[in-house]
């Protein structure tokens, strides 16, 4: 375990005895996975301490030492702070992980948009008093609702963002596609890339990027037609789950763009969970996300169970 506290623009760690004899560089670099740059620009700025001298990076530590990070000084929003009623699924001083709602983007386009979940995330620092740039982890479609994950300060960010194209951290959706799929478990491993024909729509495409995604038959609902699938992501490309299972002959009921039938007024697609490996605390997060739909698509679905 290890003992983590903030003052003020500070994060303080204590070294645990499983880290006596590593050096500052072995723990930012190794062990947290910190990008050669951002660790270089950390020492060159002193941005580290240790208990509360300017620190040297390649001396062993010792059990009980002080580390001080600079994690938490004021920098520039890189966005405009807007007020949405928007449900908070886990929160400290490096983590945010919002549960995002239908017909909303991530992150805006130009900087003069209000109206995205970062914008609501940046309204959310800021009446903490933060005056920090908050970067989206991953992405969901505008019409997909469920866990999106963020990161308070850079030295997150950017462990973060290794951790996701290492896979460590783990996506589950749900979706109601069209049909009953023959296999209880599946992998469909197409690249995909983009449609010549419509601006907005990818395909299935030998010269696209490689993705895959595992799927695991849940319920099927004979009235509905309808099954109920769990999937996994060991990419993240864009429309990734809706063109794979349309691709595979069941597309996603709601989604009139790939195929599916006008059953709901948008694809009936839930990232419902997430599991975050902590940057700095050796523990695993773990996030579940409420359906939002009014009324309800996923009916009778308890989203805990997944």
């Amino acid at each position: 375990m290890v003992k983590i506290q903030r003052f003020g623009e500070w994060c303080e760690i204590e070294v645990p005895v499983h880290w006596e004899g590593y050096s500052i560089d072995y723990i930012v670099r190794t062990l947290w996975g910190a990008p050669k740059k951002q660790t270089h620009n950390m020492r060159m700025n002193r941005q580290v301490l240790t208990n509360d001298e300017p620190a040297n990076w390649t001396n062993p530590m010792q059990a009980g030492d002080k580390l001080k990070f600079h994690f938490f000084r004021e920098e520039d929003l890189g966005l405009i702070p807007t007020y949405y009623d928007i449900e908070v699924l886990f929160e400290d001083d490096h983590l945010l992980v919002l549960n995002k709602p239908a017909g909303m983007d991530t992150h805006p386009n130009s900087p003069e948009h209000n109206n995205t979940l970062a914008n609501a995330a940046a309204f959310i620092m800021q009446m903490q008093g933060e005056y920090r740039s908050i970067k989206h982890i991953h992405r969901l479609d505008r019409d997909t609702t469920g866990a999106i994950l963020f990161a308070k300060h850079a030295l997150a960010g950017a462990i973060l963002d290794k951790k996701l194209e290492r896979r460590t951290i783990k996506r589950t959706y749900l979706a109601l596609v069209h049909g009953r799929i023959a296999k209880i478990k599946g992998t469909i491993s197409e690249p995909i890339g983009r449609d010549r024909h419509h601006p907005s729509r990818r395909r299935v495409s030998p010269g696209g990027q490689h993705a895959v995604t595992n799927y695991e038959l849940i319920e099927y609902f004979p009235k509905q037609k309808l099954s109920l699938i769990k999937c996994r992501l060991d990419t993240g490309r864009t429309h990734q789950i809706r063109v794979h299972l349309s691709h595979i002959g069941h597309p996603l009921a709601g989604d009139i763009l790939y195929g599916g039938k006008p059953d709901f007024p948008r694809q009936a697609l839930h990232a419902v969970k997430l599991e975050i490996p902590h940057p700095f605390l050796e523990e695993t997060i773990v996030c579940h996300a409420p359906f939002l739909d009014d009324p309800e698509i996923f009916k009778g679905i308890n989203p805990y169970c997944f």
